[in-house]
């Protein structure tokens, strides 16, 4: 069921676990989105975002190998990409402006954070 307001979004999931990763793709594919990779390590984030420039990243803050606040960081270098933080943790320090999505969350909660980091490109 395609989400209204928001065209299909080709999204890279940047997540160790591997349950997690897999919820994650299936709430976004019952959304209408595809989910061009999953990557594990902030090395394959960052590998992955270059080769196939996603259209949106949702990143784990924490990786065990690496950090996704780290992949993001180094994808932005290349330009621009909408991203969302996820995380356990609610005091995490994330970037000033970057949005924190705690885990565990509801689709509604994810329609909601995709809508927002999306809200510049979508009105302009």
């Amino acid at each position: 069921m395609q989400d209204k307001g928001i065209r299909p979004l080709r999204i890279l999931v940047v997540e160790d676990d591997v349950l997690i990763a897999s919820l994650l793709s299936d709430m976004l594919a019952e959304m209408g989105h595809k989910v061009c990779a999953v990557a594990a390590t902030e090395a394959d984030a960052v590998a992955s975002a270059e080769a196939l420039a996603p259209d949106l990243v949702i990143a784990d803050a924490r990786l065990r190998d690496g950090s996704g606040i780290a992949a993001v960081r180094r994808m932005l270098l290349a330009g621009p990409v909408a991203h969302i933080f996820i995380s356990g943790e609610r005091r995490l320090a994330v970037p000033q402006g970057a949005l924190l999505l705690l885990k565990p969350f509801s689709k509604g909660a994810l329609v909601h954070a995709i809508g927002r980091v999306l809200a510049p490109e979508m009105s302009g």
